[in-house]
């Protein structure tokens, strides 16, 4: 008993002769892995379009049901996705989301993707319900705004040419 109370008193005395590691967070923030699953985005094409196409696959895949898709038809006027069909709300409840990251491996279009940032915090339930405003990416710069006009017959595949998202 008295040797295990030396050994103990050992391992404290060497700890406090260690410097500590110490983050000064918020000011600086760790860097995360490379495979970290942190807050959702929804991605756009170069030319300022959305990916999202409302199919719906990540709600479906979502083991939580954490996910809200609800799609509407694109017209010639309003054009938000290449495709047919954009997804007029989506929606992601953050209370209920287990970070799995299967929507990210359902999406056709690598629309859905789960980012680095991890500083997420509420105050009542209605804030951790992220719309499709919080989620998508900004324009980037020189990208068209969104919905943007397009001639008839511009897009000839209902889905773009896959391009890596980053």
């Amino acid at each position: 008993m008295f040797t295990e109370i030396l050994r103990g008193l050992r391992t404290t005395f060497k700890m406090m002769l260690e410097k500590p590691v110490t983050v000064q967070y918020p000011e600086v923030k760790r860097p995360v892995r490379r495979r970290f699953k942190g807050r959702h985005e929804l991605r756009r094409y170069d030319n300022g379009l959305e990916r999202c196409i409302g199919c719906s696959l990540c709600a479906a895949a979502c083991p939580a049901d954490a996910i809200f898709v609800e799609s509407a038809e694109n017209t010639d006027e309003e054009r938000y996705s290449p495709g047919e069909r954009y997804a007029s709300t989506y929606e992601i409840n953050m209370l209920r989301c287990i970070f799995c990251g299967y929507c990210e491996d359902a999406c056709p279009t690598q629309a859905i993707v789960l980012g680095d940032n991890y500083e997420l915090s509420f105050t009542d339930r209605r804030q951790a319900i992220y719309g499709k405003e919080m989620l998508l990416v900004p324009v980037k710069e020189g990208g068209l705004p969104t919905p943007q006009k397009t001639e008839p017959g511009k897009f000839n595949r209902s889905i773009p040419e896959m391009n890596n998202p980053d």
